[in-house]
């Protein structure tokens, strides 16, 4: 055998010279390393399918595979794809079965009419999808991808695994048991991928692994916070969350605008089981250009004092002037124009939720190698295995139990900062639907804001973070909050059109914001007639009770006279309980009239039973006022969801 390394004598006739064998031994090591490689794509929204991810990878490591090559999904050229030999896809669906942003040229990629029925011959795969059954649309993404991958010559290793929000342990109840058969089958089919054996597993931290990040203490150095203005706040929420390993768009890093709380009133009766305010804020410098059914999304502030206590508790230095920087990109120069030495403390209140947000399994693991304290390190040990997955879910998630109570109960573990900057959750902007007009609510952003409070197992007293610190802001203090403006699943409405909107609860702020901006169009033109089914509990939450018989009287937007309609079901006035479905039921008639006229649908609301049950009774009244049957009924409520005439926006 030639030596790699041994010059080539030059051939006298190239053009018919043999295959050199050092060639056609790179070519065969080339492929020996090919099927030693495992490369794993996420596509995730809010971190989740990150994480499962990353917990994916570490184990394939932990198992002694050679060559894990982990990306999140627009990081890697598709175009790549077949030569790949084992590929791993975790996919989470956003929305009401959408791809996250991340996937989508991806998607479209892998969508060419060109792409060939063998394109992906020879290529393994898997996908594992992170959904919410909750939504009509449950995991659409991953089970859309692994027909895709199918139909283009994949392989699959093993059937695809949904992972569900509504499982007891959340998606992990599905991804432990789809990962053990993963590993099986892929040490049966490839045992170069594991050459130690299949069962044989190395503990993560014996692999001595380094965090993500690293910490820069700078000495003599002014962080950019000298000017108290908005524009400074700007660059320094957008240099803490550029430097932040969590997954945060390019796009939210710097928030678009400030707004200025000018009004906060309680639209609930004092004392009822509902929380729900009426918020208003006024642009500061700029507008931005936004549209009926657009939302707002915001960074919420912490508790000043669970920040202090998460920095005690960790034995940091509040004051230390830090920047943090990833060690696989270490030193970017595109990213370092963006970033500045900040505050730890700033740092924290801006990148890690320390407060509201319980920590991933990965957390109880990391810990259990800094515990110093035995009967912790055990119980911590326990919580990160597979046998201990259950009683983690009660003590950790069911509790709802946030970093800083975590670290409180196990007071040997001392982690290092590194190790808190990549495992505390990261801090997530939480989304609105604006219920305001730009067009009648000139230079204005509303929302209706619903307290989110329960009760734990153990009867502890939760609240959402953002919206309680929301519920509290005082106009007269003159607060500012940062804000980022996105396209919601509600595209504004064809004023030619007629409406069919239902909006129980909350779900009614969008058509608050429709109703208004209706109005506005109606002074300047004709419009179509709107149907409004509301629904609450009784009239205690009746939500925007005024705005909505206003519009019912005379020749308002929702009265008879114009062809409309308001109608409240309230579920709890009488001993049987009325929703919107019923109410639905007893304008049938009508209802079929205005779809007819090419009436737009809009469902909002939450994601729970109500979305299912409205498209259930949509497919009742079709059946029964067209004659056809239910089966067609679907078929014709699915071409108007094709037709962008069946819009529903759900959250959980």
């Amino acid at each position: 055998m030639v030596p790699l390394s041994s010059p080539k004598a030059p051939a006298k006739h190239p053009a018919k010279a043999p295959p050199s064998p050092t060639r056609s031994n790179e070519q065969m090591e080339d492929k020996a390393k090919d099927r030693q490689k495992l490369l794993i794509l996420y596509a995730t929204q809010t971190g989740n399918a990150m994480d499962a991810a990353e917990r994916i990878a570490r184990e394939a490591e932990c198992r002694g595979c050679p060559a894990v090559s982990l990306l999140s999904i627009d990081q890697f050229d598709p175009s790549l794809l077949p030569k790949q030999s084992s590929v791993i896809f975790i996919v989470s669906t956003t929305g009401q079965g959408d791809a996250p942003d991340s996937m989508k040229g991806f998607w479209k990629f892998l969508l060419q009419r060109n792409i060939s029925s063998h394109w992906l011959d020879g290529v393994q795969y898997a996908v594992f999808g992170l959904g919410d059954s909750g939504y009509q649309k449950y995991n659409f993404v991953a089970k859309k991808l692994d027909k895709r991958l199918g139909d283009v010559g994949g392989i699959p290793i093993i059937e695809r695994g949904l992972g569900d929000d509504q499982h007891p342990s959340g998606y992990e109840g599905a991804l432990d048991p789809w990962m053990a058969s993963l590993w099986t089958v892929l040490n049966q089919r490839n045992n170069k991928l594991f050459p130690s054996s299949s069962d044989s597993v190395t503990p993560f931290m014996k692999l001595m692994y380094q965090p993500k990040v690293c910490i820069l203490y700078i000495g003599d150095c002014k962080p950019n916070e000298q000017s108290s203005g908005l524009e400074s706040k700007t660059l320094q929420i957008g240099s803490a969350r550029l430097m932040h390993p969590g997954i945060f768009a390019h796009d939210k890093n710097r928030p678009h605008c400030w707004l200025k709380v000018v009004r906060n009133c309680l639209l609930t009766r004092a004392g009822c089981s509902k929380d729900v305010h009426h918020l208003e804020f006024e642009f500061q410098g700029s507008a931005i250009v936004y549209d009926v059914g657009d939302v707002l999304e915001i960074l919420p502030a912490q508790n000043p004092a669970i920040v202090d206590a998460f920095i005690n508790r960790c034995n940091l230095d509040s004051e230390a002037l830090i920047m943090v920087e990833s060690r696989e990109t270490k030193n970017c120069a595109t990213d370092c124009a963006y970033r500045a030495p900040i505050r730890l403390k700033r740092f924290v209140e801006l990148t890690m939720d320390v407060g509201s947000a319980s920590p991933r399994r990965f957390f109880f693991e990391v810990m259990s190698f800094y515990a110093t304290a035995e009967h912790e390190k055990e119980r911590l040990q326990y919580f990160a295995s597979a046998e201990g997955r259950d009683d983690l879910y009660q003590y950790n998630q069911k509790e709802r139990r946030t970093v800083l109570e975590v670290l409180e109960d196990f007071p040997s573990v001392q982690m290092p900062f590194e190790w808190l900057v990549q495992l505390v959750p990261p801090l997530k902007t939480r989304a609105f639907s604006i219920s305001s007009s730009p067009s009648a609510h000139r230079n204005q952003v509303h929302l209706t804001v619903n307290v989110a409070s329960w009760q734990t197992p153990f009867k502890r007293k939760r609240t959402g973070l953002c919206s309680q610190w929301l519920a509290g802001l005082d106009p007269e203090q003159g607060v500012h909050i940062p804000v980022w403006f996105q396209k919601g699943s509600l595209p504004p409405p064809d004023p030619t059109l007629p409406l069919i909107l239902l909006g129980p609860g909350t779900g009614c702020a969008p058509f608050r914001g429709f109703i208004a901006e209706r109005a506005v169009q109606s002074e300047q033109g004709p419009t179509a007639p709107i149907l409004f089914f509301f629904g609450c509990r009784n009239k205690d939450d009746f939500l925007y009770k005024e705005f909505w018989t206003s519009h019912s009287k005379d020749t308002g937007l929702l009265s008879e006279n114009k062809g409309g309609g308001f109608y409240v079901a309230f579920s709890r006035a009488r001993p049987q309980k009325i929703y919107v479905q019923h109410k639905m039921e007893e304008q049938s008639q009508r209802i079929w009239d205005l779809l007819n006229q090419g009436a737009v649908v809009y469902v909002a609301g939450s994601s729970n039973k109500m979305p299912s049950a409205v498209m259930s009774a949509f497919e009742e009244i079709i059946s029964k006022e067209a004659g056809v049957s239910r089966e067609s009924a679907v078929r014709l409520l699915k071409s108007l969801e094709k037709a962008g005439k069946y819009c529903v926006e759900a959250w959980s």
